[in-house]
């Protein structure tokens, strides 16, 4: 019986945490961001997470990163001309608040201006948690950005995935304040 508790609490957990995950246009005009609101009224009620399983698979991006090939052992050069302002999320969670919708929005007008660039997203948890669940958060809230990005008109190839889990803090030491600039996804713009 304790068996049928334990995983019928985890499936619970599994449902909770797959349900925060959906964007909800209505929340977005609560921060005052008309523009933000504005390019996402076709997306209304959309599950961005959904798309995860259906792109995770396919595409040449994903049989190199499958084989170890990031841009960089691609022959992708760093630039050091642009840099935009990482995501930020709250504890636990990989659903993209509506105040940082305008951050994924400007790094895909920046990609769309420059069809020659691509993008690595890398997605960061704060130490809280195990490593193996910190790595896994972490690339579920790079998903998450790429997925975004995708609906924005980039294309699945300009993009790749990283976690860093916990393994790069932005700010050392404890307590909210510390943690909340640890959870974020950042980008790396790559040209070839």
């Amino acid at each position: 019986m304790k068996i049928s508790m334990s995983m019928a609490a985890t499936a619970v957990a599994v449902v909770v945490l797959a349900s925060g995950c959906r964007y909800d246009k209505a929340n977005s005009d609560e921060t005052g961001d008309a523009d933000a609101a504005k390019d996402l009224s076709t997306q209304q009620g959309v599950d961005v997470k959904a798309d995860v399983d259906e792109s995770a698979t396919s595409g040449t991006l994903d049989d190199l990163a499958a084989a170890g090939k990031s841009f960089k052992d691609r022959g992708y050069a760093l630039c050091t001309d642009v840099s935009f302002t990482p995501v930020y999320f709250a504890f636990d969670a990989t659903s993209i608040r509506p105040e940082e919708l305008g951050k994924i929005e400007a790094v895909a007008r920046h990609l769309l201006d420059n069809p020659d660039r691509v993008v690595s997203i890398e997605g960061n948890c704060d130490e809280r948690g195990s490593n193996e669940y910190n790595m896994s958060l972490g690339e579920d809230r790079a998903i998450i950005i790429s997925n975004f990005l995708a609906q924005n008109g980039i294309a699945r190839e300009r993009m790749e995935t990283i976690s860093r889990g916990e393994t790069n803090p932005a700010a050392e030491g404890t307590g909210e304040s510390v943690w909340s600039k640890n959870r974020r996804g950042e980008f790396v713009i790559w040209k070839k």
